[in-house]
């Protein structure tokens, strides 16, 4: 006699969850882009911001590096459920990183690891993890107040002129890419080539897409005379990180910051960062016997 009862309250209980999923606002792109300052692109459903530090002169081993390298702050948003998360990477001088990590906490977000990515770089850098929920608008709006405690600028990279060729990137991509097994996309003199895992990755019960920082990346751009320097990191569960480690160093890349992205990840990942100036083939050849190390 009580089927009926039950019956109804599940269909009560389904039918206002439904509601409540088709009522869900979409990610809010424009309060995003009024809140920082600049204006992003969609990968997939995350809405991905760049905020390059194209004000800093940096250096590696006497090489000029460029902000697609290794001098790229973000910011990636996503909805999850009726709120929306953020989480990136700050770009930060020694001295800008504890008044920007204070700005961050007081606005309610989280860090989520502090490190380097690079070594022998001038001046020093050290990367920030963050993390947030809330009202789009609002996460953008505590990114932005947080940066202001730095140098970095919110001014859009001006656009290329209609009809104008492709900037040569100084190097051989197509040689790069043949090496590597992998194919890219050059944009300001630096080739970056994207392996996401195979894995369904969350952080604090979100999941997380590539586009938010959970794929392998490498970086290529030119160390002159016919040379290229690479940069990036592989991302890897415990047991891939001692076997990637070996095939990286048997072929000479050198292995610059072992850590972790992440706070309450599933799965636990870790991400080796590297570097290495070599032909297009030998930088190509080393970065793919660790790649093929890796789930696919």
């Amino acid at each position: 006699m009580k089927a009926p009862a039950i019956t109804l309250t599940v269909a009560i209980v389904l039918g206002a969850w439904t509601r409540a999923a088709q009522q869900a606002p979409g990610l809010n792109t424009a309060a995003i882009d009024k809140a920082l300052g600049l204006t992003g692109q969609m990968q997939g459903d995350v809405y991905r911001v760049g905020m390059p530090r194209t004000d800093l002169s940096v250096t590696v081993h006497g090489i000029a590096i460029k902000p697609g390298l290794a001098l790229g702050s973000w910011a990636a948003f996503r909805r999850a459920d009726t709120r929306a998360v953020v989480h990136g990477d700050l770009v930060l001088t020694e001295s800008e990183i504890d008044p920007v990590i204070s700005r961050l906490e007081e606005s309610g977000l989280q860090i989520t690891a502090v490190h380097n990515h690079l070594l022998g770089e001038t001046p020093r850098l050290m990367y920030v993890h963050y993390w947030g929920e809330g009202e789009e608008g609002a996460l953008a709006r505590n990114v932005r107040m947080a940066l202001a405690a730095s140098k970095t600028p919110f001014t859009a990279a001006p656009a290329p002129a209609p009809g104008a060729p492709p900037v040569d990137p100084g190097f051989d991509v197509d040689a790069v890419q043949k090496a590597l097994g992998k194919t890219g996309t050059v944009r300001g003199g630096v080739l970056g080539v994207s392996v996401p895992r195979p894995e369904k990755i969350s952080m604090m019960g979100v999941d997380l897409t590539p586009a938010m920082g959970m794929a392998t990346a490498l970086n290529f751009q030119s160390a002159g005379n016919g040379k290229v320097a690479a940069t990036g990191d592989f991302v890897m569960i415990d047991s891939e990180v001692n076997p990637v480690a070996k095939a990286l160093r048997a072929h000479g890349v050198g292995i610059t910051s072992l850590h972790n992205h992440m706070l309450h990840g599933t799965p636990v990942l870790y991400f080796m960062h590297f570097w290495i100036e070599d032909s297009p083939q030998n930088v190509g050849a080393g970065l793919r016997a660790a790649l093929d190390l890796l789930a696919k």
